[in-house]
């Protein structure tokens, strides 16, 4: 095993399981770091990841550890997939061992943007880690259990130089996954960030019992809201009819394996937020990128009526059929506007 290729995860959540997973099946030796101690330390005695993908066995080349600096010191290919509002933190603890002139590679699988600042993950990468060093994005329409089991995929990874995406891209390829590159790293980051907000309203839809009609013109008028608001930020149309986007859109939208769509429809139901998110038991994007996109928007006066619902139903305690009302209500506008 000393011979093979070693890379870095980071982050061994039900995500970065599935990536440490998808890295190590091209022979690869995978070090998959975890903050939490205790479930480091699960990994190693029962080698699958018990609380999130309990099905799934570890392949001996995947080691779990605690241990960062020795990850660091043995391999400078590192792949994040931490939520959103544990990603700067995680960068400054990678901060502490690495620096912005070494030859480190970087490319993480978080989406969302961040709910203090409102800024992109890759503006967070760039304010904590610097410019210099070589940072990738992976996203697409991809669920950590279908991907960790090495059923078919399709997934984009984005750099800001088209030489880099390539490289990058390799790390994931295989006869099973098919990867795209891109170079609209706006673009891809906020596809990832505004369907999980689409989500959440898809399944409130669903909750309250309004059927398929109502879902997929959900679904259609998020695209255009997802469409606008990148464009606003510099991202290109085009990327929105793609897997990060209408593809991302489609499956977070209409299946119950999608968290944040399961918290909608318990939204609809009548149920609450706290308990919902207990009953989950894992990371919403939605509920964090609801926030933030809701203040950034407005922030460059671009409207988002069913983000802005979203955000009332979360966070003003908005009746979740008020919410639908008022987006049935609004003035009637061409479909292009």
């Amino acid at each position: 095993m000393s011979n093979l290729d070693t890379f870095a995860v980071i982050g061994a959540g039900s995500w970065g399981t599935a990536l440490a997973l998808l890295t190590a099946r091209q022979e690869r030796k995978v070090l998959l770091w975890d903050h939490s101690a205790k479930h480091i330390e699960s990994l190693q005695k029962q080698r699958c990841n018990i609380r999130y993908l309990p099905d799934i066995v570890l392949p001996e080349n995947v080691i779990p550890t605690g241990d960062l600096s020795s990850v660091l010191d043995q391999t400078k290919k590192i792949i994040i997939a931490v939520p959103s509002n544990a990603f700067r933190g995680t960068l400054l603890k990678l901060r502490e061992n690495i620096s912005a002139e070494s030859e480190y590679r970087v490319c993480w699988g978080t989406k969302g943007l961040e709910a203090s600042s409102g800024d992109l993950m890759s503006e967070v990468f760039d304010n904590v880690i610097g410019q210099s060093i070589h940072k990738a994005i992976i996203s697409g329409p991809s669920f950590a259990h279908e991907v960790a089991a090495g059923l078919p995929t399709a997934m984009t990874v984005t750099s800001d130089k088209p030489t880099e995406a390539v490289s990058f891209a390799a790390w994931f390829r295989n006869d099973r996954v098919r990867i795209y590159t891109s170079e609209d790293l706006i673009g891809i980051q906020i596809g990832g960030a505004v369907k999980n907000v689409m989500a959440i309203a898809a399944g409130v839809s669903d909750g309250l019992g309004f059927g398929a009609n109502a879902r997929a013109a959900l679904i259609t008028r998020g695209l255009a809201e997802m469409t606008r608001f990148g464009i606003a930020l510099g991202a290109q149309a085009q990327t929105f009819n793609g897997l990060t986007g209408v593809g991302d859109l489609v499956l977070t939208c209409t299946d119950d394996s999608s968290r944040n769509r399961r918290l909608g429809i318990g939204i609809g139901q009548g149920k609450s937020l706290q308990d919902l998110l207990n009953e989950i038991g894992q990371e919403t994007e939605g509920l964090h990128s609801a926030r933030a996109i809701h203040n950034k928007s407005r922030s460059i006066n671009i409207e988002m009526p069913i983000t802005e619902q979203v955000y009332r139903v979360l966070f003003d305690d908005l009746d979740p059929l008020t919410a639908v009302q008022t987006l049935l209500s609004r003035e009637a506008v061409s479909e292009n506007a």
